[in-house]
């Protein structure tokens, strides 16, 4: 999977990036936004943002001309960091870190990938150790590769159609429904007349 340079990468508070992939995104960054107390995991980050409640008071000294606090609880840290990335012009965000350690942040973290899509414009990226979140909104062509392992999870499509992959698809009732399909060849596309998040991962089913 190729990828544009991004913008920005998020690092959230989640599982550390082990992956090769991930962390050459990560050493890659061109500006690093890190929220709260995962500035404990790198050596520099561009600016650190949250509400405070994880960071130590060490680290909010080490960070003191780079810590911005925003103590709203109604949004998390990940969207906070987004609001202020997209607020200094970046528009091709990444976020890593976004998932693991707790099951509901890495649920609401996932879903939130098509809410930033949806209220932001943009069209964000969450790299995991095994493979990439993105979302999308009506027909498009992805690049991929024979074997390669997709799940789609349906946000309120109507008419979801796919060429190219192993299974059909049809408007899914329940995330479970869209998982475990896998591509034919080194594209394949997909139609709907909705808001839909895919997964592709970076190897082969063995």
């Amino acid at each position: 999977m190729d990828f544009k340079p991004f913008d920005a990468v998020i690092l959230a508070n989640g599982d550390f990036p082990k992956a090769k992939e991930p962390l050459e995104q990560l050493r890659q960054a061109h500006f690093l936004c890190c929220c709260d107390a995962a500035a404990m995991a790198v050596e520099h980050c561009d600016v650190v943002i949250g509400d405070g409640d994880s960071l130590s008071g060490l680290l909010k000294q080490k960070f003191k001309d780079s810590y911005i606090q925003i103590s709203e609880q109604e949004d998390n840290d990940q969207t906070k960091a987004t609001r202020y990335c997209i607020s200094r012009g970046f528009r091709n965000i990444l976020y890593l870190g976004s998932t693991g350690k707790r099951e509901d942040h890495t649920l609401g973290n996932i879903s939130l990938m098509v809410e930033y899509m949806r209220s932001y414009g943009i069209r964000p990226t969450m790299m995991t150790d095994y493979g990439v979140f993105t979302p999308h909104h009506g027909n498009h062509t992805f690049d991929s590769f024979p074997r390669q392992q997709v799940s789609i999870f349906d946000f309120g499509c109507s008419h979801l159609e796919c060429d190219g992959l192993l299974y059909p698809l049809h408007p899914f009732t329940n995330w479970w429904q869209g998982t475990l399909n896998e591509s034919l060849s080194t594209q394949f596309s997909i139609f709907s007349d909705g808001d839909y998040l895919v997964f592709r991962t970076f190897l082969p089913k063995q």
